[in-house]
């Protein structure tokens, strides 16, 4: 595939680190020489210093030619031109741009997004993208990640195992016998940086973390079986006010009324314009990293504190302030890999990652085959895939122990109808099934051809 990467920010950077690995043809502009460079000195991809929305520059980068355009810069207009000019000038078959400012993503304006007017196939937002990424991990005290499938009848959960896990060092094929009935799949170990297809020898390890797949109406069992009793969170502190701070505020107003929710904005005027938005929320106007601010808030009955401002070592500092004054649990946003490192040395219990859910985003649209969505994990070291499988499908047909399933990839769990199924030796996958999967990234080409027809259908 030939994709054009508008844009060589840490967005524009990842996107194209992970489809040159796949061995897709990619071109990257960007006007920044030193982003140019960056690419350059670290990739294996062209690059074109140019203003990406130019006919002459988008032909330089091979437009005609083209499967895809993904427009990341930091200018919505210009990402929204690009999409334009390669529909008119290029006839570029998918166009996707990232879009920022909520004022046009909002409902009475749904048509300018079409064909006849912005032809653009895929609207990425990242703030609203990382509002309901951060209000899944609401939902799942305990986890680091929350990732919904098949409309929210399967949940894939993220744990990072710690000493307090009682079953550490058990041999997963005992699950089953400690917790009759519970219908989890473990699809992915990651060890020390490595990913582990596990098998049932395989045994749990404190910092470990685990992904496994599980009915949506099990989850609260599941999630006890490995130690994780938390109740929901019904005190909540934002701190940030930006364009996520307000989309969380309101995703929480309208979808848990129960919840007593406070905002800490830095800015006088922005803090004014968030009590005009919110109905139930209180505004506090100060600094995330006053004490004092903190503990008018009431940080040390919150059982949640969410750090999504546009400072990362704001959203750091103040997560730990918030917990070292009796908060239970930080969720925080962190935009520089540098310190991924380091979080959970510090305390911080879960982390945003806006590059990772960027990327998750357009992936599915790269992904070849009956897809429907796709999650990456961790800088692109494996993902999740829901897909539907077809009838010339190699999984479809036979008992999935005799199914030849390249190693790295791990049926999680498969929706047929109305029904879960998670799935065992003997399941067979039939025609037109649902199937959820997690498939490390040596092997992703593998996991597409599993959702795609075979040319011998035809």
């Amino acid at each position: 595939m030939k994709v054009i990467v508008c844009g060589a920010g840490q967005v524009g950077f990842n996107i194209a680190k992970q489809l040159a690995a796949e061995h897709n043809d990619v071109t990257v502009i960007d006007q920044s020489r030193e982003l140019v460079k960056r690419v350059n000195d670290q990739l294996d991809v062209k690059s074109i210093v140019g203003h990406a929305a130019r006919p002459n520059v988008l032909s330089q980068a091979g437009a005609n030619e083209a499967d895809m355009i993904v427009a990341v810069t930091q200018i919505d207009e210009i990402n929204m031109m690009v999409c334009q000019v390669a529909h008119s000038l290029f006839n570029v078959s998918t166009r996707i741009a990232r879009v920022r400012s909520q004022e046009y993503l909002r409902p009475e304006w749904s048509n300018l997004f079409s064909r006849d007017h912005m032809p653009i196939d895929v609207v990425i937002s990242p703030e609203v993208e990382i509002a309901r990424a951060v209000t899944r991990r609401l939902r799942a005290p305990g986890a680091i990640n929350m990732i919904p499938f098949a409309n929210d009848s399967v949940r894939v959960m993220g744990l990072l195992i710690d000493e307090g896990c009682p079953v550490i060092d058990t041999p997963l094929r005992q699950l089953t016998e400690l917790f009759p009935g519970l219908q989890i799949r473990i699809m992915g170990i990651i060890r020390k940086d490595k990913i582990r297809v596990p098998h049932g020898d395989e045994e749990i390890s404190v910092g470990d973390e685990v992904y496994f797949a599980v009915e949506t109406g099990h989850m609260a069992r599941a999630m006890a079986a490995f130690g994780h009793e938390e109740k929901e969170a019904h005190r909540v502190i934002i701190l940030g006010g930006g364009s996520v701070g307000l989309f969380l505020a309101e995703q929480i107003e309208r979808d848990h009324p129960g919840v007593s929710l406070k905002i800490i904005e830095s800015e006088e005027e922005r803090a004014r314009v968030l009590a005009e938005h919110v109905s139930r929320s209180v505004v506090l106007h100060g600094n995330a990293l006053d004490s004092d601010l903190l503990e008018e808030a009431n940080a040390r009955s919150a059982e949640t504190v969410v750090a999504v401002t546009d400072d990362d070592e704001v959203n750091i500092l103040a997560s730990l302030l918030a917990k070292r004054q009796g908060c239970r649990r930080a969720i925080t946003l962190i935009n520089d890999p540098a310190y991924g490192a380091l979080i959970t040395s510090l305390g911080i219990d879960v982390v945003v990652d806006p590059r990772a859910i960027t990327v998750s985003s357009i992936l599915q649209y790269v992904r070849r085959g009956r897809i429907r969505s796709v999650h990456s994990l961790r800088d692109g070291m494996a993902e999740l895939i829901e897909g539907d499988a077809l009838e010339t499908s190699s999984l479809v047909g036979a008992p999935l122990r005799e199914v030849k399933v390249p190693e790295g990839i791990v049926v999680g769990a498969i929706v047929r109808g109305e029904e879960v199924i998670i799935p065992r030796g003997s399941t067979v996958i039939e025609a037109d099934d649902r199937v959820i999967l997690f498939s490390s990234a040596k092997v992703i080409k593998s996991a597409e051809k599993m959702f795609s027809v075979r040319l011998d259908f035809f």
